[in-house]
């Protein structure tokens, strides 16, 4: 389990250079790094875990109806629970994040 910002930017780096080798860089335009302002960076950051969970879905669906290989099946569903925990932390620390902006005094 995924439990600071240095191992979910550790998980994160990991999937982004795994994309790589496999030439998957379609969420990032130019190989080297995502463009755009930070919300659309977040939208696109939630649709990839989310379309992760929907694959897991996908996968673990057709290991139920006795299709698929196990190993693919397995994959899939620790691809999403990373995504989901990295996608946590984020979330624990941006709320951390504003609520210390917003202890500040002016």
């Amino acid at each position: 389990m995924i439990t600071s910002l240095s191992q979910a930017h550790s998980a994160y780096a990991q999937s982004l250079q795994s994309r790589f080798q496999t030439g998957v860089t379609d969420d990032v335009p130019d190989g080297t790094a995502a463009s755009g302002d930070f919300g659309s960076v977040m939208s696109q950051a939630v649709s990839s875990v989310i379309n992760t969970g929907h694959d897991a879905e996908t996968q673990s669906a057709a290991g139920l109806h006795g299709g698929g290989d196990m190993t693919q099946i397995v994959t899939a569903v620790s691809n999403a629970q990373l995504a989901l925990q990295t996608s946590t932390v984020l979330r624990d620390r941006m709320v951390q994040a504003y609520q210390d902006v917003m202890k500040m005094t002016i």
